[in-house]
C-alpha cells in the first residue's frame, strides 16, 4: 500500500513534462513518475527541422530540465525505460525490463511516430526520418559537405528541412504528391506561395510527383521517381506524416481513432487515464468536434488540462490550435483549424511576404495565418474567438486596423460556441 498517491506518465515529451509541471502547480504532493523510452531528458521537437539542425541553437540543446525541473519538484524520471504494456484493471504499467508501475492515475503522453515509405532501398544507409535528437544529429552530420539531398514530402517538416539544409548549402530536390507544398493545410493558393519561397532559394522542385525506388551500393546514390526520372543523391529525408502512438492503448482496450480517444478533460474511455499532446484525438468544446493536432502548443496546452482533470479539477479543453515555421526568410504563425472548402481571404502583400491570411466558412472566422506580421496574435485570437460574422471586404482592406475591425464589426460578438 503506498502511502502518498502515484500518478505515472508514459512518455518524457513535451506533453508528458509539462503535465508533471503543473500537477505540482496545481498542489498535488503525491508522488510523480514521468517514464521515457529515449535515454535523455525531455525536449523540444520544434528545433530540430530548424535551429538545431542548423547549429543555431542558442545553447545548443532544446531540452526542458535548464531550470532543475525535475529535481526541484520532486518528479521522478525514469529515461531509457519504455513501456510495453498497461494492465487498467491492476492500474499498472509494465516495462521492457518486466518492472510494473502501479498507479493512481495515468497520463499517456506516447506522442507519434513516423510515417515509412515501403519501397526497395528505403533502409539504405544515407536515408534519414527526423523525428528524435538523435534522428537530428544523424541528419546533421551527413549535410556537412554540402551533399545532395532529396526530401521526400512536402509538409511542414519536410520545407523546413529543405530550406534548412539549402541553408548550409546542401543541393536540395523536394519531391511532392501535391501540386505544391504545404497544400492540404493551406490550399492551393498560399501552397504555390510557398513553391515560390523554394524555389528562389534554390530548392528544386518536383510537385505532382512520387518516388518509385532508392538505388544505391549500401548507401544512397540516386532517387528514382515514378515518372522514371532519376535524380542523383547523397541523402534522402522522409518527411510524409506522422501516425500517432496508440499501441499502448490499443492493446489496454482503450478507444482509439486517429489516436487515443479523449473527452474535453483528456480523459480516455477508462476513467482515471487521460492522454495529451500528438496522441489525443480530443473533443475541443470550441470547435464542438475532435481535433488530433500534431504541434507544440497543442501539447503544452493539453498536458496543463489533463494534470488538471488528472487531480479532478474543473478542466475543458477550448484551445484554439497554434503552429509557427520558420522558412529562409519567411516566418509564420498560424491560429485555428480551416479546411480546403473554406474562403480563402487575404490582407497585404502575398509577393512582398508581408500578409494575413484568413480562412472563412458562412462569414465566421475559422482560422488565420500570419506571414512576417507580427504583433497581431491577440486581434487575430479575439476574431477567432467570436461566432460574429465577418466583412471580408473590410477584413482584407490593410488600411483598416484589426483593432478598428474588432470594435466596429463585433461590439456585441458572443464568445465562439460549439460548430461543426
Amino acid at each position: 500500500m503506498r502511502d502518498r498517491p502515484r500518478y505515472v506518465i508514459v512518455g518524457a515529451s513535451l506533453a508528458g513534462a509539462t503535465a508533471a509541471a503543473a500537477l505540482r502547480s496545481e498542489g498535488f504532493d503525491g508522488q510523480i513518475v514521468l517514464i521515457g523510452a529515449e535515454d535523455r531528458l525531455p525536449y523540444e521537437r520544434p528545433p530540430l527541422s530548424k535551429e538545431y539542425l542548423r547549429g543555431e541553437a542558442e545553447d545548443g540543446s532544446p531540452y526542458l530540465d535548464a531550470n532543475g525541473l525535475f529535481d526541484d519538484q520532486a518528479i521522478e524520471l525514469r529515461t531509457g525505460a519504455a513501456a510495453i504494456s498497461l494492465d487498467t484493471v491492476d492500474r499498472s504499467v509494465t516495462l521492457a525490463g518486466g518492472e510494473r508501475v502501479g498507479y493512481d492515475a495515468l497520463l499517456l503522453a506516447t506522442g507519434a511516430e513516423p510515417r515509412r515509405l515501403s519501397i526497395a532501398g528505403a533502409d539504405l544507409e544515407g536515408t534519414h526520418h527526423l523525428r528524435t535528437i538523435d534522428d537530428a544529429d544523424a541528419l546533421r552530420a551527413g549535410l556537412r559537405g554540402r551533399p545532395r539531398v532529396v526530401v521526400v514530402g512536402g509538409g511542414w517538416i519536410g520545407c523546413e528541412v529543405a530550406a534548412s539544409a539549402a541553408h548550409l548549402g546542401a543541393s536540395v530536390t523536394l519531391v511532392e504528391l501535391s501540386a505544391a507544398p504545404l497544400i492540404q493545410t493551406l490550399g492551393a493558393s498560399l501552397g504555390s506561395f510557398y513553391a515560390d519561397v523554394h524555389a528562389e532559394h534554390g530548392i528544386h522542385l518536383r510537385m505532382n510527383r512520387s518516388i518509385s525506388h532508392i538505388e544505391g551500393a549500401g548507401r544512397v546514390e540516386r532517387v528514382v521517381l515514378a515518372d522514371g526520372e532519376r535524380i542523383d543523391a547523397d541523402l534522402v529525408v522522409f518527411g510524409v506524416g506522422v501516425a500517432p502512438r496508440t499501441a499502448l492503448a490499443e492493446a489496454a482496450g482503450l478507444e482509439v481513432g486517429n489516436g487515443i480517444l479523449v473527452d474535453e478533460r483528456l480523459q480516455t474511455s477508462v476513467p482515471g487515464v487521460f492522454a495529451a499532446g500528438d496522441v489525443a484525438n480530443a473533443l475541443n468544446l470550441r470547435y464542438g468536434h475532435r481535433l488530433r493536432v500534431e504541434h507544440w502548443a497543442n501539447a503544452r496546452d493539453q498536458a496543463a488540462i489533463a494534470a488538471r482533470g488528472m487531480l479532478g479539477k474543473p478542466a475543458a479543453f477550448t484551445a484554439v490550435p497554434y503552429f509557427f515555421s520558420d522558412q529562409y526568410d519567411v516566418g509564420m504563425e498560424y491560429r485555428g483549424a480551416a479546411a480546403a472548402e473554406d474562403e480563402l481571404v487575404v490582407r497585404g502583400d502575398i509577393q512582398g511576404k508581408e500578409f494575413i491570411a484568413f480562412w472563412l466558412r458562412g462569414g465566421r472566422l475559422r482560422a488565420a495565418m500570419n506571414v512576417n506580421v507580427w504583433d497581431c496574435g491577440d486581434q487575430i485570437e479575439a476574431l477567432l474567438g467570436t461566432t460574429a460574422e465577418v466583412d471580408a471586404r473590410r477584413l482584407a482592406d490593410p488600411t483598416l486596423p484589426l483593432d478598428d475591425l474588432l470594435a466596429a464589426e463585433l461590439p456585441a460578438a458572443a464568445p465562439n460556441s460549439p460548430s461543426s
